[in-house]
């Protein structure tokens, strides 16, 4: 591990000031702490953010949700409001990792957390997302787990977090602090597409910091649920999953949120799915024809082609599920 300072806050002054000189923010610490241990991440100083007062959840005037960067992933999930409200939340939360990294990790570094691909922890293969301008060794290598959604020719790697999917089919927002004051970015934004510039992950400004999570009111009745598709049920990460929300009255679907997470370079927002289902009554041959628009658009792999189907049979199973099928 290279040598770096260390320094512990106790206000969002002093995190601003400490993040404007170049520090990195670290809280739970469960993936910066990996990848240092790895010399993969090598920040100069460390700026523990632990201690400021964004560990709140709280229901917003308009009836949606608040979740602070700093709750742990499993105060979360446990949350009698996140449960009420969007139980894909706790869902996804409860599937994302095992009981002692869900005690220690925060929603602001789960979100922010870096992929999982094995060229990209190789200090020996080529990756731009390590060392722009290097090469992508996951085109012409093991790719099974990798993006068939959002890729580029220069990265194809996929964004690890199951709660992301979840904020991204609930279309929540980030809030953010820095040294120009405070902005809300949508979540569909906050993730950036590899394209030629995948060292560049999230839209983030010099020095800010993610302040909280908001997930907006929706209508009710609403049914959601988080499937999740591994290799093995016990901690491991998505070859594919699925995010879905309903919103059914009068027996027809008049909202409809889906997302898809293990296929994309970043949480994949389904809208051509939704634009399938809404105005529609639930059935069997609908959740089928709404899963086929799932993989559009997709470029699998050698190794991941069945991804694409087994990305369709997922968001039909969870739309089943979810919309009272069989």
């Amino acid at each position: 591990m290279h040598p770096f300072s260390y320094t512990r806050v106790t206000d969002t002054r002093q995190a601003l000031a400490a993040g404007r000189d170049g520090g990195r923010y670290i809280a739970g610490g469960t993936t910066l702490v990996d990848l240092m241990r790895e010399t993969v991440e090598r920040p100069e100083a460390l700026v523990d953010i632990s201690a400021l007062p964004l560990d709140e959840i709280m229901v917003t005037r308009r009836g949606g949700l608040r979740i602070g960067a700093l709750v742990r992933m499993s105060e979360a999930a446990a949350h009698r409001g996140v449960r009420a409200l969007y139980p894909m939340v706790s869902q996804a939360l409860e599937l994302s990792a095992s009981a002692q990294l869900r005690n220690m990790a925060t929603i602001g570094g789960n979100i922010m957390q870096r992929t999982r691909c094995a060229y990209f922890r190789d200090l020996t293969a080529a990756c731009n997302k390590r060392e722009p301008g290097s090469g992508c060794a996951a085109l012409h290598g093991v790719n099974r787990t990798h993006a068939i959604l959002g890729t580029s020719d220069d990265c194809v790697a996929t964004h690890p977090s199951d709660v992301a999917v979840a904020f991204a089919a609930l279309e929540a927002s980030v809030h953010l602090l820095g040294p120009d004051g405070e902005r809300t970015v949508p979540f569909a934004d906050f993730h950036l597409r590899p394209g030629s510039t995948p060292n560049r992950e999230q839209a983030l400004r010099k020095g800010e910091l993610i302040t909280a999570v908001e997930l907006p009111p929706l209508p009710r009745p609403l049914k959601s649920g988080y499937l999740k598709v591994r290799d093995r049920q016990s901690y491991e990460f998505a070859l594919t999953s699925a995010a879905v929300a309903l919103h059914i009255r009068g027996g027809v679907i008049r909202v409809a949120k889906v997302a898809a997470g293990g296929v994309g370079t970043v949480p994949w927002k389904l809208p051509a799915v939704e634009r399938q289902l809404i105005g529609q009554r639930p059935s069997n041959g609908l959740w089928a024809r709404a899963a086929e628009r799932a993989a559009e658009g997709a470029r699998p792999l050698p190794h991941n082609r069945f991804k694409v189907e087994l990305l369709k049979r997922t968001v039909e199973r969870q739309l089943r599920v979810v919309g009272g099928g069989k």
